[in-house]
């Protein structure tokens, strides 16, 4: 029988923790990040650890450094957001350890990890995946803002934040940096700035001031970063081209020359009206004034609308090697679509006319 989350976040002991990774085996380390590491875990579905290692529902469990760049108040906030919210594009809280000086988080196993992992890396994600992820994270954002008993904002988009499931279901992880966001006549949050660097909202950087639109400006940086396989910040791109923002934006939304943005490992297999819509979208996030910037609902609405959402499950499980398939997504097939995208020769090499 398949063994499910409970409902409830269990509170552990620290030895329990223990036993279930096996003693933080370093081969059973899932990863490090400003919080501290992360392990894979096994526990049973009462919560306590199974007799047999390895066996159980796995888990990941994550140790807060404590010299690390987040402490214990960023690991309260954590334990109170995810025990009080709750959607299928946010990772679940198993539960907790609060013992002495250790403090542990305990979350539902992404099986796939974060989504840099795979963005970053030899392999390429096909076109309705990274849309679906897209979708996934932005519906996650939605929910915080605009459906959570009271909104919140998140404060630290990123890929790295970003877990997949089995399936690349999206689910938004560490909430250590979130806040709860404006209520009443206040227009914003006034924080000290915390975040990544090529992520965070340049009114934010320069004033403190938080606001929902800030994670906004991140989701249109990630979805650049989806679109693209290039990181926010990159030093070994060419000169010029180190930071995602400032060289894609004069291509935004350009019917003409948008094809720049879109990764070259795809060869070609993506929607033209797809991507030329997401670069719009990516506009409308990374606008200078925060106002002007659209709702993660409004968002949400624009990715359902994208040509051949419909089809992204059946693109995939028509594809053995994971690589997207069929007319939309096959400009170089002999039944491609006036949909699909394929450049001439005509169109490297040019640069778009800024006006």
């Amino acid at each position: 029988m398949v063994q499910e989350i409970a409902s409830q976040p269990r509170k552990f002991c620290f030895n329990e923790l223990r036993l279930a990774t096996r003693n933080f085996r370093r081969e059973d380390l899932l990863g490090m990040g400003g919080f501290g590491p992360v392990y894979k875990g096994w526990i049973n579905e009462s919560g306590t650890p199974p007799v047999k290692p390895g066996t159980g529902l796995a888990v990941a469990v994550k140790i807060l450094n404590r010299y690390g760049v987040q402490g214990h108040r960023e690991w309260l906030a954590e334990v109170h957001f995810l025990r009080n919210l709750h959607h299928q594009n946010l990772v679940k809280l198993v539960g907790y350890c609060m013992e002495g000086h250790q403090r542990l988080i305990v979350y539902e196993f992404m099986a796939r990890g974060s989504l840099e992992n795979h963005l970053f890396r030899s392999m390429v994600l096909p076109w309705c995946t990274r849309i679906r992820i897209a979708l996934g994270a932005a519906q996650g954002l939605a929910y915080l803002h605009e459906e959570a008993q009271k909104p919140v904002i998140y404060r630290d988009f990123k890929a790295s934040n970003i877990l997949l499931d089995a399936d690349y279901n999206a689910k938004l992880s560490d909430f250590g940096l979130a806040r709860d966001g404006p209520e009443g006549d206040q227009t914003h949050v006034s924080t000290r700035v915390m975040g990544t660097y090529g992520y965070a909202a340049p009114e934010y950087v320069m004033t403190g001031h938080l606001t929902m639109k800030s994670d906004v400006y991140s989701f249109g940086v990630v979805l650049l970063e989806i679109l693209s396989g290039r990181k926010a910040m990159d030093k070994s791109q060419r000169m010029g081209e180190h930071n995602l923002v400032s060289w894609a934006k004069p291509y935004l939304g350009d019917k003409h020359h948008f094809w720049r943005i879109i990764d070259t490992r795809l060869r070609g297999k993506f929607s033209k009206k797809g991507a030329l819509k997401c670069t719009e979208i990516a506009s409308l996030c990374l606008r200078k004034n925060p106002k002007l910037r659209p709702q993660m609902s409004e968002i949400v609405e624009m990715l359902m609308r994208l040509p051949s959402t419909s089809e992204f499950r059946d693109a995939d499980d028509n594809s053995k090697d994971k690589h997207v398939a069929g007319n939309l997504y096959s400009p170089t097939g002999p039944n491609a679509s006036p949909s699909s995208y394929t450049l001439s020769n005509k169109q490297k090499g040019k640069r778009p006319v800024r006006s």
